[in-house]
């Protein structure tokens, strides 16, 4: 049975257990943590509801605070549509921030949803010891659970710097009200996480197609070592992932990202959130969240295919940037796989013609309901992370070596970097085209310390022309745009009234 992230668990984790006194009688009608953690398949069901917080998270939230907020995407300004302040402020650098909390409710979702794993882990991590059942199930279930804690965790602390480290279920308000942890504190945790689920989880070909895998488990504990800047840590791991875990680049770039229904979990899939077309509920819509508008059904009908093909007319958001458009090289394939132009006839800019993201645009049968996954890891990215995991510690040569197979399947040359310095650039540059709109520029501009240099020049390009960046006659950035150029974001202000830590 494919995994379906089955949420109908949804109040078992928000309750807490019992004390093992036999004056406390459980109510037998009441779904509670203290009669519901007995069997295999409990803590099966438990694991596909942790599972679920990433597909809202994927499809609503990630892509404006770690894409749309770089240099990569902006949206296309719709002046009749109203006020859309919150992910503007994410696209325009200007998100309102006082006293290290903002309101900004992009990030109080993306912060809860992440949490919302965590809770659910934390349930199961707790308890699945103490039952017992088949161990090569008990090993997978609990693999699964340490992946997701540590994949949590890990945007958590790339967002925002310090968070709160809850390692077991909080049992009353007092206990959900935790100090801030440093980066280094939660990074060890990450690291304890991942390397216990690499050591418990299958490989891909033993796992069912959209879990979590040993290979998925090292390409997060190499992230990390790489956002650490622990170079030789992340060496053997990617080379071990290359070597022994089955991965391999799809021949055409175009094949690497699933459609609605088919081609989902391929060969060069590490990890990807997983949704389903039709009327279950675990559909996504974000390629209709990219889409230029307002668009006609005439306009629309060739990317989607649908039966109802229905006119939007929305401020839409991940619109490609001429700066990005600019960084692909001549005879790039996957520039033409990446990006596609669509002419809006109703659009009040003088220049019609949009670019969007192709990527994601798959047909599919019903009008703003779609199955295609979501990449979070892909080979391609295992071998970026050697090449750069090697060039950091002086081995340039070899590095070259990872970084051309990924540039042959793009139909480009070898790298002429020959210089640590230069192989360096050349990387940064290989991951913004080959992994964009995929949620990673944000993070490669803060782990790399470039925010102000690249956004600064980046946000002077946009004023200085806002006709490219799809702003309408006499519409411009407003005034605060590109001034808050931080690596994190201020916390949530509503979960800050909730706590005296932040």
């Amino acid at each position: 049975m494919k995994i379906k992230y089955v949420a109908t668990w949804l109040l078992a984790i928000a309750l807490t257990g019992c004390k093992d006194d036999f004056l406390t009688v459980i109510p037998e009608t009441q779904l509670s943590s203290a009669i519901f953690f007995k069997t295999e398949a409990d803590f099966a069901q438990a694991v596909n509801a942790a599972y679920a917080p990433l597909r809202p998270m994927f499809n609503d939230r990630a892509w404006k605070l770690q894409e749309l907020h770089s240099d990569n995407a902006y949206y296309a300004r719709n002046i009749l549509y109203g006020a859309v302040d919150a992910t503007e402020n994410l696209a325009d650098f200007a998100v309102p921030t006082a006293n290290g909390v903002t309101a900004n409710d992009n990030v109080l979702q993306q912060y809860r949803l992440n949490y919302q794993i965590i809770a659910r882990t934390n349930q199961i991590l707790t308890t699945i010891d103490g039952v017992d059942f088949a161990e090569a199930s008990k090993n997978n279930l609990k693999g699964q659970a340490l992946y997701l804690r540590a994949f949590a965790y890990f945007d958590l602390i790339r967002l925002f710097g310090k968070v709160p480290l809850h390692l077991k279920p909080v049992q009353n308000r007092e206990e959900a009200a935790l100090p801030l942890s440093t980066a280094d504190v939660v990074y060890a945790q990450i690291e304890k996480d991942a390397k216990e689920a690499a050591t418990l989880l299958p490989n891909k070909a033993k796992q069912e197609p959209g879990r979590a895998t040993s290979g998925a488990a090292k390409t997060l504990l190499a992230n990390l070592y790489i956002t650490q800047k622990k170079w030789p840590q992340a060496e053997p791991l990617m080379k071990d992932v290359i070597a022994n875990d089955g991965y391999q680049l799809m021949p055409d770039y175009n094949d690497a990202f699933s459609n609605t229904a088919s081609n989902k979990n391929n060969q060069e899939s590490v990890f990807e959130v997983q949704y389903m077309e039709g009327a279950a509920g675990f559909n996504g819509n974000f390629m209709y969240q990219f889409i230029p508008s307002p668009v006609t059904i005439d306009e629309l009908k060739p990317l989607t295919g649908t039966s109802n093909t229905q006119p939007t007319s929305q401020e839409s958001n991940n619109i490609p940037t001429p700066n990005l458009i600019r960084a692909y090289e001549t005879g790039d394939k996957r520039k033409d796989a990446t990006i596609g132009y669509i002419t809006l006839s109703t659009s009040l800019r003088a220049d019609k013609r949009f670019p969007y993201i192709k990527k994601y645009a798959r047909t599919h049968s019903l009008h703003g309901n779609t199955g295609q996954n979501w990449p979070v890891y892909r080979y391609a990215e295992v071998l970026l992370f050697l090449a750069e995991s090697l060039n950091e510690q002086g081995k340039t040569g070899e590095a070259a070596t990872y970084l051309n197979q990924v540039r042959a399947r793009a139909g480009l040359a070898p790298t002429t970097a020959t210089s640590q310095t230069t192989m360096r650039e050349a990387i940064f540059k290989e991951r913004r085209v080959e992994l964009a709109f995929e949620n990673k520029r944000w993070f490669d501009l803060t782990r790399t310390g470039r925010v102000k240099e690249i956004i600064t020049a980046y946000g002077a390009e946009v004023k200085a022309n806002p006709a490219a960046y799809y702003y309408p006659a006499g519409a411009v950035p407003p005034p605060n745009a590109f001034t808050v150029l931080d690596d994190y974001y201020g916390l949530p202000a509503v979960e800050a009234a909730l706590t005296p830590h932040f």
